[in-house]
């Protein structure tokens, strides 16, 4: 079925469950929002935060919910995905995302980058370097990064360091090789899975943002899908959306248990015409 006939179906303008969406329209339940003024005061107290969770709880939506609160301003936000990178390369691009120029050696692309957060520091801005999917750092650079978190002898904080990544993350760090660093940061964070009302409120939110006028989930259709998904919301954005245009070429406008459990059964194989 194409696009536009499911949509029309509900009466939904765009697609709701995709990651395409604005900050202004971010979903955050109430365990959530407690994470993120968790990380937005740390960041304005100039300290480094760990948080971990595994994938699909909302770490990227929070992230994106931080950006949102800190004053533009006071604070210059710098966002780092690749983390499987080596050293050298991993300053590299970090220079990139700074507007800095790309030096030849380890050495000179830390020294420009520790420079330029010196000069932001005299300018009166807080630089925050968001590290995601942080569990893939080499060990080499997890080792390096207390000496950019460590500036006049470790009395001037000129930056923050947030990692976001897998719970295996606060394993690592914990280690005794990583010791340095784990005790400079002083606020660590574990996003669990989320509740069923949860669930419930994230789908129809999502399908209220949308033009979404009445229910189209049964109770049992949510029960069913928390139940899966543990409030994932990659999983839920997946199977919701599988639900949906199975109820259109089935011309219902509910999603019931019966529907949902046939969902959940095909989940990740082609389903016969």
């Amino acid at each position: 079925m194409k696009q536009a006939q499911w949509l029309a179906h509900f009466g939904l303008k765009t697609p709701p469950f995709t990651k395409s969406i604005e900050d202004s329209h971010l979903w955050l339940p109430e365990s959530r929002k407690t994470v993120v003024e968790d990380i937005v005061n740390a960041v304005q107290e100039r300290q480094h935060v760990l948080l971990v969770g595994e994938p699909g709880v909302g770490k990227t939506c929070a992230l994106r919910a931080v950006r949102t609160r800190l004053p533009e301003a006071g604070f210059r936000l710098t966002y780092c995905h690749n983390a499987t990178l080596g050293r050298r390369d991993f300053y590299r691009q970090l220079s990139l995302a700074l507007g800095l120029d790309s030096k030849a050696t380890a050495a000179s692309v830390f020294y420009a980058v520790s420079a330029h957060v010196e000069t932001l520091g005299r300018e009166q801005t807080h630089p925050v370097f968001l590290l995601d999917e942080a569990h893939l750092l080499h060990q080499d650079v997890l080792e390096h990064l207390h000496i950019l978190a460590n500036y006049s002898w470790d009395s001037r904080p000129l930056l923050s360091i947030v990692l976001v990544g897998l719970p295996e993350l606060w394993s690592r760090l914990s280690l005794g090789k990583n010791r340095s660093f784990w005790s400079r940061i002083s606020t660590r964070l574990s996003m669990g899975d989320a509740k069923p009302e949860d669930t419930v409120e994230y789908i129809e939110y999502r399908l209220q943002t949308e033009g979404g006028s009445r229910p189209l989930f049964s109770s049992d259709a949510f029960a069913l899908i928390h139940e899966a998904t543990h409030g994932r919301l990659r999983d839920i954005d997946r199977i919701a959306t599988q639900a949906l245009k199975r109820a259109a070429r089935l011309k219902l406008k509910l999603m019931d248990r019966e529907l949902l459990a046939h969902v959940l059964e095909t989940d990740g194989r082609p389903e016969k015409k």
